[in-house]
């Protein structure tokens, strides 16, 4: 099954998010390194073509944190991730929080693993959000670190995958979030991407 930047589209779509506002040519060329990312005055990921974007660290923290949520059979996971986290952060609350939970999340791994998540094998992604909680942990949007990942970054991801077509379709969602009846068929998978649970977070979407 692959996920594709349509998926992510319509997910947005169906948040009031145009197409029109959603581009991944975000950077600043003076800023670019020879790989095309971005880079701060220290050389770390994140430069920013516009205010409206997150940094490259956290769309990249965004699509790890998708290959280690999302079932394993999953394709096309960075397109699809990157292109809803940017639009997603069309909403400034959004982004803001986002791009605070990352930076935790990113400030943990560096703690405990020396390296940021997005450099983690997919294994020990999986078991530093296990370590922290997150698997088990209430999406609460101001409450503890766990959280705070489970709101801000594990449930986000659950949401636009579900809400998509592709993601409704594998667990027998005919009408996903943002058309009609989807508010009524939204399920969540836990971490495993396994038995679906009914959700409790991300209601407002």
């Amino acid at each position: 099954m692959r996920l594709t930047r349509r998926d992510a589209l319509a997910v947005l779509a169906g948040l009031g998010v145009t197409a029109g506002a959603v581009s991944l040519t975000q950077f600043d060329p003076s800023t670019a390194d020879s790989t095309g990312e971005g880079r701060g005055s220290g050389g770390e990921r994140g430069g920013d073509g516009d205010g409206d974007t997150p940094p490259t660290a956290v769309r990249e923290t965004m699509v790890a944190a998708g290959e280690v949520v999302y079932p394993s059979a999953v394709e096309g996971i960075p397109e699809f991730v990157e292109t809803y986290v940017v639009g997603r952060a069309r909403d400034d609350a959004r982004r803001d929080a986002m791009v605070d939970a990352v930076a935790e999340l990113d400030g943990v791994a560096h703690d405990w693993e020396n390296a940021a998540f997005a450099d983690l094998p997919a294994g020990d992604r999986d078991r530093l959000l296990r370590e922290l909680g997150v698997n088990t942990a209430d999406p609460v949007p101001d409450g503890t670190l766990s959280e705070r990942l489970r709101f801000h970054v594990v449930n986000e991801l659950l949401y636009a995958f579900y809400a998509s077509p592709t993601g409704g379709r594998l667990v027998g969602i005919e009408n996903p979030i943002g058309h009609p009846g989807g508010t009524e068929s939204y399920r969540r998978a836990t971490m495993d991407g396994g038995e679906a649970t009914d959700s409790g977070g991300e209601s407002d979407g």
